[in-house]
């Protein structure tokens, strides 16, 4: 490759396109530039900030806000690169608190249009403009008019990159950017109150939210009423790491992953290991190409997670990957088993969504009682102790002993008590439809079970806590399996040996690039080794851990649960039904089958009512 003699010698770049390249990397849009605005304005202190746009933000981004605002004397040099009010030195960097901390935007986007910054501070006794038109720093200081806080107004966005202005998209298209922005960032500040206009016309407003159900409704405003109505409230902290916030049910789950807002010390982000860590919360719980909803605040020491990683800083690097992975895992599977259906059942009190939330704080979650065979009355107060292999056992007995002989005309009635604070969730047993469907009638209205589809996931839960129980079991390779490998992939099995080996793989390291399998896991005896230890690796090399052969343990677990279940037109009795709607009372994840199709759903008196127009 040759280079032109013009270009062959070594020179420094002029100050204004050192600030365009710069902006190549901050300045991608108008949605980038009201980021960095919004960034600022937090870093601030604001508690209200008002966003004003036209033209998708092309033609105009005006924020305003009532934050401390910046002295006269700094004003000029916040529009220099590299000048920054919130580090001075290394030990700041590397425990970041505040949202913005390069001192690159304002430079940034001052080179690239016309922008104009009027700030006031409260011990100031007037305002003070500072502007600049995509030129070198030589800023202009003026006096002004404008009340304690700061404006920034960026006008003609790229005028002088016309090469740049190009890329962007419609006007419609640009706003809607800058719109999920704000609603990303307002989930992110529920103490600061947000205003949308777009051209002249207020298009969102987020008042501020203070209050539980506030914040629930800020949350309905952003995600939409349906899912805080099947969202799970948690609050999990240990060791000084926090998670809070909300995740849908598994049977709320979209085609898209447009419903997932990720927050670590107040910063949204996408990052691998989360995204791995939830998804694996919803391993056998979601329907196969759906995704989870969510909105979580992940909150830590400063100093243990790298939020300069990425020059949008939209990714982060913890320093103990594994832990931060572990602890996501345990909180969100923690979370999704422990939802029963008194928790997805709506109150008596209920008055709206924002008061309709499945709120399950993990230090207050409770079970449902263990079901007897013999018992007919249901005591909602009472705590079960931790179930136990020979309990499982005789669950298992229980169901293999439904009979196929059920008359219609069976004397076999259900114990419904007229008394609604005695009826437990799923109701008491009335009927059986087609064979296929279980009616029960509880103190909201009909429940609906489809009978396999529970069934399939009560034996699931219980084979695998009896696999739990037993402890992963290894059985040697009658012949050690060599596997050719890379020098990396190698170097991993050789660190993570006995890591692996509570995975119940054995495995040696014979060369540079070949590894020797000597033990695997017995339930896994059919399975391909020499892949399943490939993913493992490839698992172990990108987020430190890998559920690789437990997710193949219960693939198999999940076709025989599905084998064994009951069958549709098998007619079963009432007490067996009953056994049925306790066991999925108290059975973890008992709202949706193993393939993630809900279970049952309640059809309430209202809308009964509604259509036989009873009352109109």
């Amino acid at each position: 490759m040759s280079i032109s003699s013009s270009a062959s010698r070594i020179h420094v770049l002029s100050q204004r396109l050192c600030n365009q390249i710069a902006a190549g990397e901050v300045v991608e849009r108008p949605a980038s530039v009201v980021k960095e605005l919004l960034e600022n304005s937090l870093d601030a202190g604001a508690d209200r900030i008002e966003i004003d746009l036209e033209q998708g933000g092309v033609k105009l981004v005006r924020i305003r806000d009532n934050g401390g605002g910046i002295e006269k004397d700094d004003l000029p040099l916040a529009l220099s690169r590299h000048a920054t009010s919130k580090i001075a030195t290394l030990e700041d960097l590397e425990a970041i608190a505040s949202l913005g901390f390069r001192g690159e935007a304002l430079a940034s986007i001052s080179s690239v249009s016309r922008l104009s910054l009027v700030s006031r501070t409260a011990a100031g006794n007037s305002a003070w403009q500072v502007q600049a038109e995509g030129r070198d720093m030589a800023a202009t200081l003026t006096p002004a008019a404008h009340p304690v806080g700061t404006c920034v107004e960026v006008r003609d966005l790229f005028f002088n990159t016309p090469a740049r202005r190009k890329f962007l998209k419609t006007e419609q298209t640009e706003f809607q950017r800058i719109e999920d922005m704000v609603k990303r960032v307002a989930l992110s500040r529920f103490g600061v109150s947000f205003t949308i206009q777009h051209n002249q016309r207020v298009v969102h407003r987020f008042e501020k939210a203070e209050t539980d159900s506030e914040k629930t409704r800020r949350v309905a405003q952003v995600c939409g009423p349906a899912f805080i109505e099947n969202a799970v409230h948690i609050d999990f902290e240990n060791n000084g790491v926090r998670l809070s916030g909300w995740v849908s049910l598994p049977t709320f789950s979209r085609s898209q992953q447009d419903l997932q807002y990720f927050y670590v010390n107040g910063r949204v982000i996408r990052d691998k290991l989360v995204a791995h860590a939830i998804k694996q919360a919803y391993r056998d719980v979601l329907f196969e190409g759906r995704h989870a909803a969510f909105v979580l605040y992940l909150e830590l020491d400063p100093a243990i997670v790298d939020v300069n990683v990425h020059p949008t800083k939209h990714e982060v690097r913890f320093r103990d990957g594994r832990l931060i992975h572990d602890f996501l895992f345990s909180a969100l599977h923690r979370a999704l088993a422990d939802v029963r259906p008194a928790d997805q059942l709506p109150s008596d009190n209920a008055s709206g969504f924002a008061d309709n939330t499945n709120s399950l704080s993990l230090s207050q979650q409770t079970r449902m009682p263990l079901f007897s065979p013999g018992a007919v009355a249901y005591n909602s107060r009472v705590n079960p102790d931790p179930v136990t292999p020979q309990q499982v056992h005789d669950q298992l007995n229980t169901y293999s002993s439904f009979r196929s002989g059920f008359s219609p005309q069976s004397s076999e009635t259900s114990p419904i008590s007229s008394n609604d604070d005695d009826m437990p969730p799923l109701g008491y047993a009335i009927a059986q439809l087609h064979g296929i469907y279980v009616l029960a009638q509880n103190a909201q209205g009909l429940i609906i079970v489809d009978m396999h589809a529970a069934h399939e996931r009560m034996t699931y839960e219980h084979m695998k806590l009896a696999a739990d129980a037993e402890g992963i079991r290894s059985q040697p390779l009658l012949v050690p399996l060599a596997v050719a490998v890379s020098e990396a992939e190698a170097d991993c099995a050789e660190a993570q040996h006995d890591y692996l080996g509570t995975l119940g793989l054995t495995v040696e390291r014979l060369g540079p690039e070949t590894l020797s399998v000597r033990q695997i896991p017995a339930i896994l005896r059919n399975a391909n080794v020499e892949q399943l230890l490939r993913d493992v690796l490839s698992d172990l090399r990108e987020h430190g851990t890998s559920d690789r052969l437990q997710t193949v343990r219960d693939e198999l677990l999940s076709t025989m649960a599905c084998h064994g279940a009951v069958r549709a037109n098998r007619q079963l009795s009432i007490p067996e039904m009953n056994a049925l709607l306790r066991d999925m009372e108290r059975t973890e994840r008992g709202g949706q089958c193993n393939h993630g199709r809900p279970t049952w759903r309640l059809v309430s008196i209202a809308e009964l009512d509604k259509s036989f127009k009873r009352g109109q």
